[in-house]
């Protein structure tokens, strides 16, 4: 049985999104109009009109029989990330991390049981997973998950963690509540978390919190690298004292910006990348 609905509730809306969620890396080619229908469990004439609707609208398209979504999906991701103003204020940050480090790093904010990737700077290696603003991961074998997740309470954890992963990618280590748990508690301590290929194998990452202007964390940052090519030593030493500034600046930065009136915010978007950095909360 269905759960009920508000009076409010737009079936219409909640089947289009339905429809474009279908798409999975797992089907790289595109699905059929069947393949869409059984996903939704709608009936293929409702599964057709909203893939009609969706291609009128540019973000589906069509060929030979294969649906598949446009890069224009994308705008929908990022309205979140535009209307936070999260990546206005971390891009700059960011790119100088990378041009220091020569390594990839990205922010991600939990959804469920999942980091969803909302900023990314990457350099051109080879990385077994593609990531990108929008990518979702299950948070506990990431660097960045046990961050935010180190955050919140032991209930609050569980509770998140007993929800379906909605990522199609498996890790190579599975989660163990009390082992976990506790590596929380070093993490939450010690004010950063290592992933030594837990999601993926070859896929190193150390994460950092970004904090709000509450001191509530808000994101993680991270710096990914090669495992063949970077021991966990030399992430500490090397790559962690860096992207500690990198985080403490966007803290700072996202600081200045709440306490903005929202026109300012606006009038001020394109010039955050030249905003003074204010000093650190560590300072």
């Amino acid at each position: 049985m269905s759960p009920e609905r508000s009076p409010e509730f737009i079936e219409a809306i909640s089947r289009g999104l339905s429809v474009i969620k279908a798409f999975t890396p797992e089907y790289p080619a595109g699905l059929t109009l069947s393949q869409v229908a059984k996903a939704t469990d709608l009936a293929r004439p409702t599964a057709r009109r909203i893939l009609m609707t969706l291609q009128e609208l540019d973000y589906v398209r069509s060929d030979d029989g294969l649906f598949s979504l446009t890069p224009r999906v994308m705008e929908l991701g990022m309205a979140y990330v535009s209307s936070l103003g999260l990546w206005d204020v971390a891009k700059p940050h960011l790119e100088s991390l990378v041009t220091h480090t020569h390594e990839s790093a990205s922010m991600s904010q939990l959804d469920g049981p999942d980091i969803v990737y909302v900023a990314r700077v990457a350099v051109p290696k080879l990385i077994g997973l593609r990531v990108d603003i929008g990518t979702r991961f299950p948070a506990p074998p990431t660097s960045q998950g046990k961050v935010l997740l180190a955050d919140m309470e032991r209930r609050e954890i569980l509770q998140r963690l007993s929800d379906p992963s909605r990522s199609s990618v498996v890790p190579v280590v599975q989660w163990d509540q009390k082992s976990f748990l506790e590596e929380l508690d070093r993490v939450q301590r010690q004010g950063y978390a290592l992933a030594d290929e837990e999601l993926a194998r070859g896929i190193r990452s150390i994460a950092v919190p970004v904090r709000d202007a509450y001191g509530r964390v808000l994101a993680s940052m991270n710096t990914t690298v090669h495992a063949a090519e970077t021991s966990v030593e030399t992430l500490l030493s090397k790559h962690l004292p860096p992207l500690r500034e990198a985080a403490a600046a966007v803290t700072a930065d996202w600081t200045r910006w709440q306490s903005l009136p929202r026109h300012t915010r606006e009038r001020d978007s394109a010039d955050l990348g030249r905003l003074p950095l204010l000093a650190s909360p560590q300072e």
